[in-house]
């Protein structure tokens, strides 16, 4: 490789910021940890990986897990190692049509092949992304702006504007690369580029307009909100619905991302922002035991997990809150609300996240930072 081309990749990778690259060559595989992540809690992790730095063997995965319309099914390991009947098998579902925009699915593999392209010159790698983008625009739900969770839909909560998982800031992340980054996506046409433009600010909207109030006051986003009214949805049966604390942290890092942001964005923010310093549990701690192992149909854990009084706690939020008063909402796979953590069967306490420090980093250093450079306006 000449120097001038290495320079020229290196610059390409680093121009996107969701796949910083552990060496000159080689773009992060970061994108597909959570697919990666559920993929090992259902076969293990004992099987064979190509390394990073394999690029084209890792696009060729991609190539192949791809349908036939560009979206791609979810909780995949790209970089797995394929027998000849996984091959055969991948080969029979791409022939399928739909795809899952679930746990940053679509979006990732769409931007991987674009950096692989810029990398091999391959033109299978450009057209893969070009199809991943295009199913993205078609998805987008035309009431509001947003994306689905999975198309077709199979379960009553898959046709709602997900927010759930990065779904809809996911997408809109990524469609804000393709316009501006010139270079990586250089082969995405004006026509084609033009309407991108429009499913963000057609997404921008619709994110502002989901947004829960409490009263007058703005609060965050619903992991789901209904596709026709807008209203905050269910999720699964244990996702009743209610106010994300995880997810609200990755559309203030989007609407953040908005380069020269509107005053509707700025208030958009710092109402979250004050939300989520208000809901903040202090005085209690998540600790996580050692238990006798057990294997349920999603995971394997040897732990147990429990909630603990702590006065010098702090730094805790809830994954779910109530629209109204701001209580924790915890339920359990029967669409049953409980009131206290212990009282979630121990399947669900260690295979979800109830609780977390997600807004830890956004609330201490990310948004004063912004804050400095965008203050309220009246």
């Amino acid at each position: 490789m000449n120097a001038v081309r290495a320079l020229a990749i290196a610059l390409l990778i680093a121009s996107s910021s969701a796949m910083a690259a552990p060496s000159d060559d080689a773009p992060s595989l970061a994108g597909f940890d959570d697919a990666i992540h559920h993929w090992r809690n259902v076969h293990g992790d004992a099987y064979p990986r190509y390394l990073p730095e394999d690029v084209a063997k890792i696009a060729d995965n991609i190539l192949r897990y791809q349908r036939v319309d560009g979206g791609w099914i979810e909780n995949q390991d790209p970089a797995r190692i394929l027998d000849d009947a996984e091959k055969t098998r991948f080969d029979a579902e791409a022939r399928k049509s739909g795809g899952s925009f679930d746990n940053r699915n679509i979006y990732t593999q769409l931007d991987y092949l674009a950096t692989a392209y810029a990398i091999t010159g391959d033109v299978r790698y450009r057209d893969g992304s070009l199809k991943g983008l295009q199913f993205t625009l078609a998805q987008q739900i035309p009431s509001c702006g947003g994306w689905p969770h999975t198309v077709p839909a199979t379960q009553p909560y898959h046709p709602h504007i997900t927010i759930a998982d990065d779904v809809t800031a996911g997408v809109l992340g990524t469609l804000r690369k393709v316009v501006s980054d010139t270079r990586r996506y250089a082969f995405v046409d004006a026509a084609l580029r033009t309407r991108v433009r429009s499913a963000i600010d057609a997404g921008d909207a619709c994110l502002l307009r989901l947004q829960v109030r409490q009263g007058d006051t703005l609060a965050g986003w619903a992991g789901q909100h209904d596709a026709q009214t807008l209203v905050p949805a269910q999720g699964r049966k244990f996702e009743l619905p209610a106010i994300t604390g995880q997810e609200t942290v990755g559309v203030v890092r989007y609407l953040m991302s908005i380069p020269d942001p509107s005053p509707d964005v700025v208030k958009a923010v710092d109402g979250a922002v004050a939300w989520l310093r208000r809901v903040e549990i202090t005085g209690w701690r998540i600790e996580t035991f050692e238990a006798p192992a057990e294997q349920f149909q999603y995971h394997s854990t040897t732990k147990d997990r429990r909630l603990v009084a702590d006065p010098t706690a702090s730094g805790l939020w809830a994954r779910f809150y109530d629209l109204k008063d701001n209580s924790a909402v915890l339920a359990t796979r029967d669409s049953r609300r409980v009131a206290r953590y212990e009282d979630i069967p121990r399947e669900r306490r260690t295979g979800y996240e109830w609780y977390g420090s997600w807004p830890e980093r956004l609330l201490s250093k990310e948004y004063p930072q912004w804050k400095a450079s965008h203050p309220a306006t009246p």
